[in-house]
């Protein structure tokens, strides 16, 4: 008779994530990045999320026309949909923790100041603000001097006083990154938390351990990894996804034309069109080939996915 054999514990598997901002409704760039998470999330056996980043501009109703879309698309997620202004006191502990270990500072800087001083010359490439980061301008503010803008009326925003100047992320489609890291924005002069930290303090905290998103936001994501590391979050594993283009090269809008699924279901094409065209445009699916989600979890291989971007012609959507 042979010996009981131990059970094998399995860590979680982590999770991935689709995170749009509610300021209207998704289109279908949107919507291929938002197949590329769940697929890459699906593929690996990972959990998948949705989170709305309502912390800026807000349009009533664009969440709820969010999720429907996704799930017209065949979509699933798990649990319930995060939303950021729900988790401010997460934001405030975290920057708080940073305040106390001495890394922070108000920044009474206006936006035409930051951008005249990173659009100044600037001869030695490694000199701060020489590709477009913060120069660090409030960083030696004497206390007399802070109160002394604080007493004007001038309001101030709260910034990181990193410890580096630059960070490596590894990223599944664009190989080991490294980019910029200023002293970023940790909380808007009008009191909300920035991006750059709600994004790290949400993600470690839902467990995402994969972050599948435009490579527009490249740039972002050493500042970011940094971020996790000062205070002690996971790292996550980055998929930056080219983008959806106009046909004159610049990142698709809404104002493109038919680009959202209420737009070309009134123009007669329905979800699974759409969904059909945005899997060809990954090498998915065949010209009209109707697809589920499901059906291109199995065609789905991260290697084989084209690295240049989109181009949506408005007559390839309508045909």
């Amino acid at each position: 008779m042979s010996a009981p054999t131990t059970p094998q514990v399995t860590e979680p598997a982590g999770a991935g994530r689709f995170a749009p901002s509610p300021s209207g409704d998704l289109h279908v760039g949107n919507l291929r990045t938002a197949l590329l998470a769940w697929l890459f999330a699906r593929s690996t056996g990972r959990g998948f999320l949705v989170r709305m980043e309502d912390l800026d501009r807000v349009r009533p109703g664009a969440a709820a026309r969010q999720l429907a879309d996704l799930a017209a698309l065949g979509l699933d997620w798990d649990g319930p949909v995060v939303q950021q202004s729900a988790r401010t006191d997460r934001y405030a502990q975290a920057i708080d923790s940073l305040t106390d270990r001495g890394l922070t500072y108000p920044c009474f800087c206006t936006r035409r100041e930051i951008q005249q001083a990173a659009s100044a010359p600037h001869p030695d490439p490694t000199r701060p603000g020489a590709d477009g980061a913060y120069p660090g301008t409030c960083r030696a503010l004497t206390a007399a001097q802070v109160e002394q803008r604080r007493a004007a009326g001038r309001p101030g925003a709260l910034r990181l006083r990193a410890q580096v100047d630059r960070w490596t992320v590894p990223d599944l489609l664009v190989g080991p990154f490294t980019g910029a890291v200023d002293d970023l924005v940790l909380r808007r002069n009008d009191g909300v938390a920035a991006y750059n930290l709600a994004v790290v303090v949400d993600d470690a905290a839902q467990g995402i351990d994969q972050v599948v998103r435009g490579d527009d936001l490249l740039t972002s994501a050493p500042r970011q990894a940094y971020l996790a590391a000062l205070l002690d979050r996971p790292p996550v594993q980055y998929a930056h996804v080219p983008l959806a283009l106009n046909q004159e090269g610049q990142r698709l809008a809404k104002r493109d034309g038919a680009v959202t699924l209420a737009e070309l279901a009134a123009a007669g094409v329905p979800a699974g069109r759409v969904l059909g065209l945005i899997a060809g445009s990954l090498g998915l699916a065949a010209p009209g080939e109707q697809v589920s989600p499901a059906q291109l979890l199995t065609r789905f291989d991260p290697a084989a996915l084209p690295r240049a971007p989109w181009v949506v012609r408005p007559a390839d959507l309508l045909a």
